[in-house]
């Protein structure tokens, strides 16, 4: 069960009522009605006038009076919008098990404690399909005080995990924030109109993941974005001028309304990119002796000596996760996340679309809750040594795609064995992501290229045929396809003479 909480929150609750209650943007919402509130739902429900429409004019007042009686001391934004859905392969709840879910929310996030009905803020949950409901709350209590809002968003995922458990739903991830900020329903619409495979938020994620994978320090890090054509911004101190204390990131073309560009921080892509969890990555005890500089042209010697390279570090790092899987899982956690380095790196070389959704998936498999980032380990930093190495390739060529699908076998057993890591945490949505990773890896190897088949023997009747050559071959028609099979003529059957036509009658 997911929980998604608005945000910014609403000023007037009189237009979120009326879209509840409504037929819904493409006439999704059937049969809306209350299961749940601070009172009993057959006293707080909106009665139908004569016409068939609902009156609202008595709900409204109710939800807005203790704000009302407020005055200045009121929030400029009070109401608090929340939905809970199911997943698809869900069982379809009861209204009396949605009120329940409901109630529980009501209670975790601390707006309206139970035993506090009285005093607590007043809310409604409406239900207009079957496997989602609305919470509407207005933050003003009954007893004069402000609500608090704050950590609600971890505290409504821990009651979905708790209705997961209790009514048998689909697990789904705590909120340890180890998947990524995935785009808002207006950045989805924005792609689409522009003809966008995904939304900006995304390309960015990856993009600047990649560059902090091939970066061995700030200054290349900022210079691999400007490569890459992603538009960058830094944040400097006002104490030291010269110090970074953070970073922006957009995609050309993506504008606002007055064009000016629509900036995202690392932090609104990752839990991991922010810019302090970035310069954990460049520190010294995570660098291996040797990294070539960027811009070294490789021979082809060098680029197969580096994607073997690369191949053994990955395998050595699925040795030690499996290693530490039961006895110790964060010993393994630096190498299963520098992986993810070696990943975005080879997808940017290969240009594979399979391999940019794997590497995605990785990347949610191997992130630590809440964006911690690890002690370093001798495998993590080979695995991170690999990938900058490799970032020097400008490109893959065909002549070592045979060496490209060798490292990508070994990625795909480190999925496999992050999968079981995660599954042995009980970490169960970050085991799913890896599974996904390691099929789409599998799915992009390259193919190998096709050798030619060795020359057949000559047999004694090979021979036989050279010395007596037997009739000549029937004629091949100039219509027939190169080795198309064309019938001797003398062996195709006497064609059967016509009969005559009947004629009808005359006119």
């Amino acid at each position: 069960m997911i929980g998604k909480i608005s945000a910014p929150r609403g000023r007037r609750v009189e237009p979120l009522i009326r879209y509840l209650f409504g037929p819904g943007r493409r006439e999704e919402h059937t049969d809306p009605h209350i299961v749940a509130g601070w009172r009993h739902p057959a006293e707080l429900e909106p009665p139908l006038r004569a016409n068939g429409s609902r009156d609202f004019q008595k709900l409204n007042g109710l939800l807005n009076q203790p704000n009302d009686a407020m005055g200045s001391f009121a929030f400029e934004r009070p109401v608090w919008h929340c939905a809970l859905r199911a997943a698809p392969e869900d069982k379809t709840l009861s209204d009396d098990e949605w009120a329940q879910i409901a109630h529980d929310v009501m209670d975790r996030t601390g707006l309206a404690p139970y035993g506090q009905e009285d005093d607590a803020v007043r809310w409604i949950a409406v239900r207009h399909a079957e496997d989602h409901i609305h919470l509407v709350v207005m933050l003003a209590r009954q007893d004069g005080r402000r609500p608090s809002a704050r950590n609600d968003r971890y505290r409504v995922r821990d009651a979905c995990r708790a209705a997961e458990r209790k009514y048998g739903l689909r697990s789904t991830a705590p909120a340890d924030r180890t998947a990524p900020r995935y785009p808002t329903r207006p950045e989805l619409e924005k792609a689409a109109r522009r003809g966008l495979d995904e939304a900006p938020r995304v390309t960015l994620r990856r993009a600047v993941t990649t560059a902090a994978a091939a970066s061995a320090s700030p200054a290349e890090f900022f210079a691999r974005l400007e490569a890459a054509g992603i538009t960058a911004r830094q944040r400097h101190s006002t104490r030291n001028p010269g110090q970074v204390t953070g970073y922006a990131v957009a995609l050309p073309g993506d504008t606002t309304k007055d064009s000016s560009p629509v900036w995202y921080s690392g932090g609104k892509l990752a839990a991991d990119l922010t810019w302090p969890k970035l310069t954990r990555r460049w520190l010294p005890a995570r660098q291996a002796p040797g990294t070539r500089p960027a811009g070294i042209r490789l021979t082809a010697a060098e680029r197969a000596a580096l994607y073997d390279h690369a191949a053994q570090a990955a395998a050595d790092a699925t040795a030690r996760i499996r290693a530490f899987a039961a006895t110790s899982p964060a010993a393994a956690a630096d190498a299963a996340q520098a992986a993810s380095d070696t990943l975005h790196v080879a997808a940017a070389l290969l240009g594979s679309r399979p391999l940019r959704e794997a590497a995605d998936f990785y990347d949610r498999a191997a992130r630590e809750p809440h964006g911690r980032i690890p002690a370093p380990t001798p495998a993590g930093n080979r695995l991170r040594h690999a990938a900058r190495l490799m970032a020097t390739c400008a490109h893959l060529s065909g002549d070592h795609a045979s060496t490209a699908a060798i490292l990508i076998l070994q990625l795909a057993a480190l999925a496999e064995a992050l999968a079981e890591l995660r599954q042995a945490q009980q970490r169960a949505a970050q085991a799913r992501a890896a599974l996904a990773a390691a099929r789409r890896l599998h799915a992009s190897r390259p193919a190998p290229a096709r050798q030619p088949a060795p020359p057949r023997a000559r047999t004694p009747a090979d021979l036989a045929a050279q010395s007596f050559p037997g009739p000549p071959a029937p004629h091949r028609s100039s219509l027939a396809a190169p080795g198309q099979r064309v019938a001797d003529p003398a062996a195709r059957p006497a064609r059967r003479p016509a009969q005559p036509r009947p004629r009808g009658p005359t006119r």
